[in-house]
Parts: structure tokens; C-alpha cells; sequence
């Protein structure tokens, strides 16, 4: 317990001037992009790469795994950026992107494919995070809502572009050209990052201080806790039985960890992953349980959607993945808009409830989708759609950061992005789980056995219609679309409950906030004033001496303050900057 109170955190805050943060934020920019194309390419290529592979009754673990991984990861990367600084991370975070994604290029079998696709996962996890914690150090809390929400519009770029391209792929050479794609533009973006992101010099240590500052037992069992739990949920219905005893033992093992990981955290870690103190308002409690329900909803709806265009409707991968593009390219102007909003307000709040609304009744909208609904009608749903996720996804973390500790700037990231992929897990269990069993529940019972089988054993591939009569092709849609609309009505459910929780968010402005802030920084000044006072007047004696001393050191306050308040001077791309501090010490003393 002592212990975890010695630990200091180093402030890695750069605030770097327009040309530079312009460059800087293109290469972050383009490393978001790449982590959300590679997380959302391969939903239109499942099919083909089940069949490929000889794995189309287990694919979708190809996705699950890299969701896991993500999940995993998310605690972890956010105090290695604290503990090791923000470049070695993110560059590290893209060097194991690429190569996961030149294995899963390169893979023979289904379960191969599955353990590569973790190793991405796990890349795309420190990706994502340090992007959003980067902008965060390298511009003013002003403008930070503006630059997140440009940060935002390229999910949508990623995931409108990913399964296009992936789809083309697919359909005209080989699924495994995506991955041989990615690869290199994970090194070209992590080469960018090195020459043109400033490293923050880290203070001198041992490296057995370093290594003691990472919170081993919570690494042990959060990963424990989460596979644990993840994993049979994941099965559910598909793998896994609720009631076998495989699953029951793996989730009792999997709550008894994170039970345990809790308690670490909050009572024994030196340096919390993910800190009691962010749970401590009733505001950011409701942004953490919206972001839980965000994830569940918002990535198995792109998981799903193909599903329907494709099993339902019987339309081309290319045509799957082109009517994706209205939900994501809305989203990504959303985003923006939301994020200039917030910019020109210095608020947040509006901007989330009316994303709620545009989403929930958007969510509502889908269970209107049938098997002859026109793509105009299912355009104006998704644009609605889309449009209000982009108006929730960076206002909800910017708020976040708002209202939390400026020493928790990195974890507040971290945990926000682990609470969502715990949802994004979650939600495409829970998903596959309601779409399984109502597709058992609607298929005709007059198939024969074989051809049930088929179906069952591949619910995500085209049903196949071959050698079956026109009242039973009919029938076997229609069961798919009904589990479909299953899958709607959770959604629904789930997004209203999120618009309803945002009577407990609170937003205070971001005036509030920068004056907490400076309040704290001339508090931390004034203190070390008074201890350096304290010292010279032992030194000199005297009431003059400290009317003097008091002076000096106002005089130097309000030029550290004004100097905060300027960006800092442009560096070299290719090389660390210079820090250059002065002690209030030597500055009385001089």
C-alpha cells in the first residue's frame, strides 16, 4: 500500500504548434484508419474464407478472437504509454498489426486464422487508444473535441473503404490480398509515426524502478478474467451449451479474477490500470455503462447487417458492403459536425442526447427491413443511424476526460475503450446466441434432415436454395429474417435504455474544467514556493530576505503560467525535443 503511493506519473502533455500538430495528426489519423479497416474488413469475406479454410461452421470465431484480444489489451496500453512513453507504444501497437495481419495472409486452417486474427486484434487495441490518447497530449483541451471528432470521421472512412476493398478481394482474386495490403501500410503508417511524432522525453530510471511500476497481477488477471468470460459466452448457443459444465466452470473462474482484479486495483496495484476513482461520479458512471451498450450494439450491427443484405436480400458481397457505406460515411459527418460543436460550445451534452435519439429511433427503423424493402428506404434508416452514432462516439470520451483527473488522461481512454470492447464482445455473443436460436426456432420443419443440418451448421453463409422448391426457398428466408428482426428488437432495446441514461450526464463546460486545471497548477506552484521559501529563509534569516524571496517567486508563477498557455516552440521531426526547466530554487537563489 505504500508502495502504490510512491508512484509518479510523468506528464507527457506536448502541446505542439499548428504546422507540426497538422502532420502529426495526419499520421495518427492514418493509423486509426488502418486499425478500423483491418477490424471491419473481413465480415463480407467470412463466407469465402470459411469455405476456403473448411471452417464455415466456426468462422465467426475469426472475428470473436480479435475481439477478445482487443478486450485484453485495452487496460494494458494505456499505462505502458504512462510507464514508457506514447511513441514506443503506438509504434509497437502497429509493428504487431502488421504482423498478424501477413500471418492471417499467410494462414493454412481455420484455427490458425483464428489465433493470427488475435494477434491483430491485440495490435488494433494499442492503436486505437494511444490515437485518442496522443490528441489528447499534443493539443489544448479547446480544441481537443474539434480534432476528436475528425479522429472519428475516419472510423467511418476505415469502415466504409475496408469492406469495400475486402469485398473486391473476395470476389475477383483472393481474400488473402486484404491482408497482404494491410501489412504494409501497417509498417508504411508506424514508419510515418517514428520521423514525425515528438517523443516526450521520459525521466532517467533504473529499469528495475520502470518494471516495478507495472501492475503485474492486474495484467494476470484481468487477461484471465476476460477470456474466461468471453470465450464460453461467445460460444453460446453455436459451441457451448448454457447449462455444460465447461461453461459454468469457465465463468465461476472468470468472475472469481475479475472480482480479484478489482480489489488489486483498488487496493494493492502501484500503478491502477484502470482506477477506482473513475467510477466515483454518478456522470461518468452512466458515459461508462453507455459505452458498454454502445459497443454491443454499434459492432455487431456491422457484423449483421451483412448478414441480412446477404441472406435475406441474396445480394453480392460488393452490394453488401456498398450499403454499409450511408451508416459509416453519416457517422464520419456526424463526428465531425459533433466535434466542431463542441469546439464553438465548449459543451457536449446536447450534442449526445440528440445522437441518442437519432440512433434509437434509427435502431427502431430496421424492423421494418423485409425481403422486399427498396435500398432507398433502408439508406434513409442507416443515414439516420449513422448519423447519431457519430454524434455520440468522440462527445461521450471527450466529456469523459472532461470530467475526470487530468493525471488519468491516458486511463480514462483505456477504460473507456475496454468497457466498449467488453460490450463489442458481449453484444456479438448475445447476438449470435439470439440469431442462432431463432433461426432454429423459424426453420421449416418440412426441410429434410440434411439440408437443416446445412443450414444450421453455416447460419452466417448464404442459406443454400439449390434443389429446393419455391414455397421453401420462401420459407427458409423468411426464418432468416425473422432471426434477423430478432437481432433489431435487441438493439432497439438496448440504445433507448442508453438514451434514457442521459439524465445523469452533466456537462459543466469545458470553462470549468480549464479552471480546475489552472486552479490545481497554481496550487502545485504556490506549494512549491512555499518549501523553497521555507528553505532560503533557513539559508539567508530574515523578514526582508523572505519579502524579497516571496516576490521573486510570484514573478516566476505568472511566467510558468503564461508559458503553458503557448504552444510549444516546433521541433524536429527527426529527433527528440530539448526540455529546458528551471527550479523555483535556483531561481530565488540566483
Amino acid at each position: 500500500m505504500a508502495f502504490a503511493k510512491s508512484v509518479t506519473i510523468h506528464d507527457q502533455t506536448n502541446i505542439l504548434p499548428t504546422r507540426q500538430l497538422l502532420i502529426v495528426f495526419g499520421a495518427l489519423a492514418t493509423a486509426f484508419f488502418t486499425s478500423y479497416f483491418d477490424s471491419n474488413s473481413i465480415g463480407v469475406a467470412l463466407p469465402r474464407i470459411g469455405k476456403d479454410l473448411h471452417c464455415a461452421s466456426t468462422v465467426l470465431w475469426a472475428g470473436t478472437s480479435a475481439w477478445i484480444a482487443n478486450t485484453v489489451v485495452q487496460p494494458l496500453v494505456g499505462r505502458f504509454s504512462d510507464i514508457f512513453g506514447r511513441k514506443v507504444v503506438i509504434v509497437a501497437s502497429l509493428a504487431i498489426l502488421a504482423l498478424g495481419d501477413l500471418l492471417c495472409g499467410l494462414a493454412k486452417t481455420g484455427p490458425q486464422f483464428y489465433a493470427f486474427r488475435g494477434i491483430a486484434g491485440i495490435g488494433n487495441g494499442g492503436i486505437t487508444a494511444l490515437c485518442m490518447i496522443i490528441v489528447s497530449d499534443v493539443v489544448t483541451i479547446e480544441k481537443r473535441g474539434k480534432y476528436q471528432g475528425i479522429l472519428g470521421a475516419c472510423v467511418g472512412l476505415g469502415n466504409s473503404l475496408g469492406p469495400l476493398i475486402a469485398a473486391h478481394f473476395a470476389e475477383h482474386s483472393s481474400w488473402r490480398h486484404t491482408f497482404f495490403l494491410l501489412c504494409p501500410l501497417a509498417v508504411t503508417v508506424g514508419c510515418l509515426l517514428i520521423y514525425t511524432l515528438p517523443a516526450k522525453n521520459m525521466p532517467k530510471q533504473a529499469l528495475c524502478d520502470t518494471l516495478r511500476k507495472i501492475d503485474y497481477a492486474g495484467i494476470v488477471l484481468s487477461t484471465a478474467g476476460t477470456i474466461l468470460i468471453l470465450i464460453p459466452v461467445a460460444g453460446l448457443g453455436s459451441e457451448f451449451k448454457a447449462t455444460s459444465p465447461l461453461v459454468i466452470s469457465m465463468l465461476t473462474l472468470g468472475g472469481i479474477c475479475m472480482v480479484l482484479f478489482i480489489i488489486n486495483e483498488r487496493k494493492f496495484a502501484p500503478l491502477p490500470m484502470i482506477p477506482g476513482r473513475l467510477f466515483g461520479t454518478l456522470p461518468l458512471g452512466a458515459m461508462f455503462t453507455q459505452n458498454f451498450l454502445i459497443g454491443a450494439v454499434y459492432f455487431s450491427e456491422l457484423f449483421f447487417l451483412p448478414v441480412y443484405f446477404q441472406s435475406v436480400r441474396r445480394w453480392t458481397d460488393a452490394k453488401a458492403a456498398a450499403l454499409i457505406i450511408p451508416l459509416v460515411i453519416s457517422q464520419s459527418t456526424g463526428s465531425a459536425l459533433s466535434g466542431q460543436y463542441s469546439a464553438w460550445t465548449g459543451r457536449n451534452v446536447e450534442v449526445i442526447w440528440f445522437g441518442f435519439v437519432c440512433w434509437t429511433t434509427g435502431a427502431g427503423l430496421h424492423y421494418l427491413f423485409d425481403r422486399t424493402t427498396s435500398v432507398v428506404t433502408i439508406v434513409i434508416v442507416l443515414i439516420l443511424t449513422g448519423f447519431g452514432v457519430g454524434c455520440i462516439f468522440q462527445p461521450t470520451l471527450v466529456l469523459a476526460q472532461n470530467q475526470s483527473p487530468s493525471e488519468d488522461r491516458a486511463v480514462c481512454v483505456t477504460t473507456r475503450n475496454y468497457i466498449r470492447a467488453l460490450g463489442a464482445s458481449a453484444g456479438m455473443a448475445i447476438g449470435t446466441g439470439i440469431f442462432s436460436n431463432a433461426l432454429r426456432r423459424n426453420i421449416p420443419r418440412t426441410l429434410s434432415d440434411s439440408m437443416t443440418r446445412a443450414i444450421l451448421d453455416s447460419i452466417f453463409a448464404a442459406p443454400p436454395l439449390d434443389g429446393l422448391l419455391a414455397g421453401h426457398q420462401d420459407e427458409v428466408l423468411g426464418a432468416y429474417l425473422e432471426a434477423c428482426r430478432s437481432v433489431f428488437i435487441f438493439w432497439s432495446a438496448l440504445i433507448a435504455f442508453c438514451l434514457c441514461l442521459c439524465i445523469f450526464i452533466k456537462d459543466g463546460g469545458l470553462k470549468k474544467k480549464l479552471e480546475k486545471e489552472e486552479e490545481g497548477r497554481k496550487t502545485c506552484s504556490k506549494i512549491s514556493c512555499q518549501a523553497t521559501i521555507v528553505q532560503e529563509v533557513r539559508t539567508v534569516g530574515g523578514a526582508t530576505s523572505t519579502q524579497e524571496l516571496m516576490v521573486t517567486q510570484e514573478a516566476k508563477i505568472m511566467q510558468e503560467a503564461e508559458e503553458r498557455s503557448r504552444p510549444s516552440s516546433p521541433v524536429n521531426p527527426f529527433g527528440d525535443e530539448k526540455e529546458v526547466s528551471q527550479s523555483l530554487s535556483s531561481g530565488a537563489s540566483s
